[in-house]
């Protein structure tokens, strides 16, 4: 299961990430994601 939900974060990191110098999703180790703006 958690494969799963870090091939859904890798497609929304390539469709969020175009066109900003630095990603916007950011991993928590022990946590989870966040979004940085």
């Amino acid at each position: 299961l958690s494969n799963v939900v870090d091939i859904y974060i890798h497609y929304l990191r390539d469709k969020i990430d175009q066109g900003f110098s630095r990603p916007l999703i950011k991993t928590v180790r022990g946590v989870g994601y966040k979004i940085e703006a």
